[in-house]
């Protein structure tokens, strides 16, 4: 089972998405005139300013989700992983990938939020991939293959979030709290399950409120406390950003062997990092309660920096500025070791946390496996929350195609019953993913981001003009002085039906809801 699965992770994760997320960045980033530079302030301005409803949530709480999943292991286990497998260099690809993942993030949430919808069942805003794939080419000849691309999408993205991820942040929290406090992996994983349950069957609101409170605070702890270590070793950086720089185009000897791993490395990490076009941000950016789409794209594009250049940056300064690295050839541990930077990371130190732990323990001897532990415990639980918000989007999607039956209350206990078999199935992954090895759990959780990744990617390629209409509409709107409104109609937007018979200025329906049409299945 082993090989198999490194083999489907090897198709499905190959130098092809590699090059695949950093060519859609790049072109992304010239059609939008590089709005991840020009717009910065705007995404600042944004972040902090919002409404929320009944419906939906505010842009600041969108944010907090959207963080929630993108702020993880990935932040630190895979920061280490990728400089010990690809060399200091992997973080200049890890930092390149985000600054044109950011554009990627801006034309997918912008999206997410265009095709939108209003759950039938609860009322909140819900959206994603599935729905604009499914919902933009629907006036086309091509309709039907988009109808089918949405429902692959849902079902991969159910598989990936509500099994395959979660996984690898139940894992790689356990391993630290294991190692720091020396308590049972099976322990840690009921309890995770018991505070997730409580979170995560409160719906769509109590996980906003959740996020909004614990990722700002641990994201702004860690990197504090990041930086405090990195300014004890402040005459290493210069060194380190000239290692880096040298290290990920070959021109440092010691690792001119393998900057392709480089290369494979820091993107590879990066997109599991910040998540950029995987497709997992426009579900939270499509429950804010905004005037116009590309608002919410804005501040989801900020959502990347934040994400990389600040909590995975901090992770490599100082992993990087304390010497607790190895770095191995052949990407693996069994390799020979080409470069470590000093005899302070423990011999039988395992790639991962371990890394992070040691550049801690500099300063503070003996207390980095605690901070590291609590960081991940945070970090990983809100990330697995917002995979569970992802795969209940993805089955509302799915069971819209229910939404035809007459039979009374079968479409509301259909509904009930499915959501808490998810619920149900997600948290026997994170048990599994709390006692599986970390080896096992990440190969499946790179499998599940590269599916995603693949599908959602090429569908926005496909689909992305309606953003660049957004944000030149919203653009044009602030240059006059006006707080933007969206009104797809004029744009030449088709398939946005929430918007078509939604006011933003009012922040009602245009049509009283008892003489709409009875909502349709997700087209």
């Amino acid at each position: 089972m082993r090989d198999l699965l490194d083999t489907v992770n090897g198709y499905v994760f190959s130098n092809a998405l590699v090059y695949l997320c950093l060519g859609a960045g790049l072109y992304f980033s010239i059609r939008s005139r590089f709005v991840q530079v020009r717009q910065v302030k705007e995404m600042v301005r944004l972040m902090l300013k919002g409404e929320k409803s009944p419906s939906g949530v505010s842009s600041f709480q969108a944010l907090t989700m959207s963080l929630a999943g993108r702020i993880g292991t990935g932040n630190i286990a895979g920061v280490a992983t990728a400089i010990a497998f690809g060399g200091p260099g992997a973080m200049f690809w890890m930092w390149a990938v985000a600054f044109l993942g950011a554009s990627t993030s801006y034309v997918e949430c912008t999206l997410g939020q265009v095709y939108k919808t209003r759950d039938d069942l609860t009322g909140e805003y819900r959206g994603g991939p599935a729905y604009y794939l499914s919902r933009a080419m629907a006036h086309t000849r091509a309709a039907s293959a988009f109808k089918v691309y949405g429902l692959v999408f849902a079902a991969v993205t159910m598989l990936a979030c509500g099994v395959l991820l979660p996984g690898v942040q139940a894992n790689s929290m356990a391993s630290a709290m294991s190692g720091a406090w020396g308590v049972s992996p099976w322990v840690i994983g009921v309890a995770t399950v018991i505070v997730l349950a409580f979170v995560i069957i409160g719906g769509v609101k109590r996980i906003a409120a959740f996020a909004s409170v614990v990722v700002p605070f641990m994201a702004v702890v860690y990197i504090l406390l990041a930086l405090i270590i990195v300014f004890a070793n402040a005459g290493e950086v210069p060194g380190i950003l000239k290692l880096i720089f040298e290290s990920a185009f070959g021109l440092d000897a010691g690792f001119g062997a393998i900057v392709g791993s480089a290369v494979l490395w820091g993107v590879k990490r990066g997109v599991y990092s910040n998540e950029a076009g995987q497709g997992t941000g426009p579900h939270a950016a499509a429950a804010a309660e905004v005037s116009h789409p590309a608002k919410q794209g804005l501040v989801q594009a900020f959502a990347v920096y934040v994400d990389t250049l600040f909590v995975c940056s901090a992770t490599g300064f100082l992993i990087l500025s304390t010497g607790a690295y190895r770095v191995f050839e052949g990407e693996s541990e069994t390799g020979a070791v080409l470069a470590e930077g000093g005899d302070f990371l423990p011999a039988d130190a395992a790639v991962g946390p371990s890394y992070a732990q040691a550049g801690f323990d500099t300063l503070w001897n003996g207390a980095g496996s605690t901070f590291i532990a609590v960081s991940l415990a945070f970090f990983c639980l809100t990330t697995i929350i917002a995979y569970y918000y992802m795969a209940e989007t993805n089955l509302r999607f799915l069971l819209g195609r229910f939404n035809t039956i007459e039979i009374p209350g079968i479409r509301s206990t259909l509904g009930g019953t499915s959501t808490r078999i998810l619920q149900a199935v997600i948290l026997a992954a994170v048990v599994q993913g709390a006692v599986s090895t970390a080896t096992e759990a990440w190969v499946l959780g790179d499998i599940g981001v590269g599916l995603m990744a693949w599908l959602n990617i090429v569908g926005i390629i496909i689909l992305q003009q309606p953003a660049y209409k957004c944000l030149r509409d919203y653009e044009r709107q602030k240059k006059s002085g006006l707080d933007p409104q969206f009104d797809p109609i004029a744009l030449g937007i088709r398939g946005a039906t929430f918007w078509e018979n939604y006011d933003p200025s009012t922040g009602k329906d245009r049509v009283p809801a008892g003489e709409r049409q009875a909502p349709t299945a997700p087209d």
